[in-house]
């Protein structure tokens, strides 16, 4: 007798909301990065511009 075991990866039909939530969430992250790094780059300007 075979069962079903839920560790066994089998092969997923591909969802179109878990698709776009996917995408979404890749671009929110990407987006959070660039502002993360320009305010890294605007705070390092600012203190430096503080030290003349």
């Amino acid at each position: 007798m075979e069962q079903n075991n839920p560790s066994k990866k089998q092969p997923k039909k591909s969802d179109p909301r878990e698709d776009r939530l996917k995408a979404a969430l890749k671009a929110n992250m990407a987006k959070r990065k660039a502002q993360a790094r320009a305010r890294a780059v605007d705070a390092s300007t600012q203190a430096d511009k503080g030290q003349d």
